[in-house]
């Protein structure tokens, strides 16, 4: 779970960490009145979208008046906001965050993040703050230093100190650098996060250090324990059909192509796509009903693959270890017969009770095509879309 740079923002000063003030607007009247209430000379007005690259694309500006904050909240608000994370599609802007102008000196770029190869916090710094920190990796990446926190430990004095040398501080920036990185420890990990990301965390003319934009996502599984964070989800952010799948526990990410997949285990989903990709056509999405598939788990995942209109085939792809290839095969029955499939379907079923599940799909009478392994499916179902194409 994502969320606003606002709320990221309010949720960091709670744990000390230095922001600029700042303040939500959904109307171009609260975006004036925020404006008034901060007092100028400058302030930022900043599209809140789940995104980078907002800059670029034209979703932050700064105000030098009154008047040139009414403006631009007029602009931005209902506007489109396209850049390289959101995709041709873009999202639109419906709220906005206005902020005091700072006065930068140097941007700097720093995230913690889990680090699954160690089982620690990674703390990833770097001198090249406000550019894309991929494009830093693959031209400059000397200019990234990476170290992790035990968390058994925390974060101890000599991780400020590495803190302060990768980014080339010294004196009293140095200083608050290094008594910044405990504070956003400590949120990342009493918060369940996955991600925080500052790009760019800035050192002002004065000698401040700030948290200029912040990042932030959550572990799902970890939600449970923070419903202060849940209340600040923004489903308009989402895609439906993600929301939807998140209420029957399925793991569900769209995708651009037209074969749908719906498959048991998160590393058996990743080599159907591939297979899919290898025989010359592209997934639709990633989806993983799990090993405890219920029928109504699969009815479900079949009305959210369905409910993409570039779905043109669907490659059921089941092995069934916990799950139970003729649970799995009914809750195929049910759907199709439930939402009238009229595409493609190839089924793929091997494990537990799948000569019982195989049964079940012929004598349902629906117009099912069986693959004996995944490669068969896989070139079932892009000759079969093609065909109808």
């Amino acid at each position: 779970m994502n969320i606003h740079e606002h709320q990221a923002k309010t949720l960091l000063a709670e744990f000390g960490v230095p922001v600029p003030r700042g303040y939500p607007a959904f109307s171009v009247d609260e975006a004036v009145a925020a404006a008034e209430k901060l007092g100028g000379p400058v302030w930022v007005v900043k599209a809140q979208i789940h995104a980078g690259g907002r800059g670029k694309g034209g979703g932050v500006k700064l105000a030098r008046s009154i008047d040139d904050v009414r403006a631009e909240a007029t602009r931005m608000l209902g506007m489109t906001l396209i850049t390289h994370q959101t995709g041709p599609k873009g999202k639109v802007v419906s709220r906005l965050y206005i902020e005091e102008g700072a006065a930068i000196a140097k941007e700097y770029y720093l995230s913690l993040l889990v680090d699954r190869d160690t089982s620690r916090v990674a703390v990833v710094a770097s001198t090249e703050g406000g550019m894309d920190i991929e494009e830093v990796a693959h031209s400059t990446p000397e200019r990234i230093t990476t170290f992790t926190v035990d968390p058994a430990t925390g974060v101890w004095p000599h991780h400020g100190l590495l803190l302060a040398e990768a980014l080339g501080l010294k004196g009293e920036t140095a200083k608050q650098a290094r008594a910044l990185l405990p504070l956003l420890y400590k949120a990342f990990v009493e918060k369940d996060m996955s991600l925080l990301e500052i790009n760019p965390l800035i050192a002002t003319t004065d000698g401040s250090i700030k948290v200029l934009d912040a990042k932030v996502g959550f572990d799902d599984n970890a939600l449970f324990r923070h419903p202060e964070v849940v209340v600040l989800r923004d489903e308009s952010e989402e895609d439906p059909k993600e929301i939807e799948a998140s209420k029957y526990e399925l793991s569900y990410i769209a995708l651009d192509g037209d074969i749908g997949c719906m498959v048991n285990g998160a590393g058996l989903a990743m080599a159907t796509m591939d297979i899919i990709k290898l025989y010359g056509a592209e997934p639709a999405n990633f989806l993983d009903v799990g090993g405890g598939a219920t029928r109504e788990k699969v009815t479900a995942a079949f009305k959210i693959i369905l409910a993409d209109p570039n779905v043109k085939g669907i490659l059921v792809n089941i092995f069934g270890g916990i799950a139970r290839c003729d649970v799995l095969a009914e809750g195929v029955v049910a759907a199709v017969k439930d939402v009238g499939l009229t595409m493609p379907l190839v089924v793929r079923l091997e494990g537990t009770n799948a000569e019982l599940g195989k049964q079940i799909l012929r004598d349902s009478g629906l117009n099912v095509t069986p693959a004996n392994d995944l490669a068969d499916g896989a070139k079932k179902i892009v000759a079969a879309v093609k065909a109808a194409a």
